[in-house]
């Protein structure tokens, strides 16, 4: 890990150049170690794929001391790491998301699965069959990069994007996917439906998923997905 000035109150840690699950499940555990002394010292954890921004009060810490401070928490994670080999990963907790699938829901599906040379109902099995590291949240308020998705089911960004894409709607773009938390443009490939809002300011947490995190996905019936709130 590196540890380097990010401004004049804020130092970012590079966990790793790549991005894989060990990294994330790092930063996860080094945000769950510094979020107690956010407004004791830390102003702010902006966690992403392969490193994490710590904005922090310079009248309570300076470069040096939170750097040491900082070094600390790292050997006990790495320690950790050796100790059982995952990483911290078994305290990442597993968020389960349901999904509609149906037709109206999936304007991008039957064309993700004739590309992929598979069925519908096999693209389907295969997306609910993963279990997605959130890499980072961005692009809007509550979008969660989840990966990898199975090389099978991949795809490409759409060649031309959306004005609007319906709050929501679950997407693949090349090995990633995501939930849409809101109406707006984009050019993921869409396949299905979540009734789970992703953001909601007046809530606390306003975000079901954080970094780090476990994502599943559950496929429900367009009776299930309207009762719990989804609209088509």
């Amino acid at each position: 890990m590196k540890i380097e000035v990010a401004g004049e109150n804020a130092l970012i840690l590079y966990f790793s150049d790549e991005v894989s699950d060990a990294s994330s499940a790092q930063i996860y555990a080094m945000t769950q170690a510094l979020e107690a002394l956010v407004d004791d010292g830390i102003i702010d954890l902006v966690p992403s794929y392969a490193s994490l921004l710590i904005i922090y009060d310079h009248n309570r810490y300076n470069y040096y001391s939170l750097k040491q401070y900082l070094q600390t928490i790292i050997s006990h994670i790495e320690a950790a790491q050796q100790a059982n080999n995952t990483a911290e990963e078994g305290n990442a907790p597993i968020i389960t998301l349901p999904i509609y699938y149906g037709v109206e829901a999936a304007p991008d599906l039957e064309e993700l699965a004739r590309n992929a040379q598979l069925t519908t109902d096999e693209v389907i099995a295969i997306h609910q069959a993963g279990l997605y590291q959130v890499y980072a949240i961005g692009f809007a308020p509550g979008f969660a990069f989840l990966g990898q998705v199975d090389e099978r089911i991949a795809a490409p960004r759409k060649p031309t994007p959306r004005k609007a894409v319906p709050k929501g709607a679950v997407a693949i773009a090349d090995r990633q996917t995501a939930v849409y938390p809101s109406v707006s443009p984009g050019g993921w490939n869409l396949i299905g439906l979540c009734p789970v809002p992703m953001f909601e300011p007046l809530k606390t947490p306003s975000m079901p998923l954080a970094t780090g995190n476990k994502v599943k996905f559950e496929a429900i019936s367009k009776a299930e997905f309207i009762s719990m709130g989804g609209v088509l």
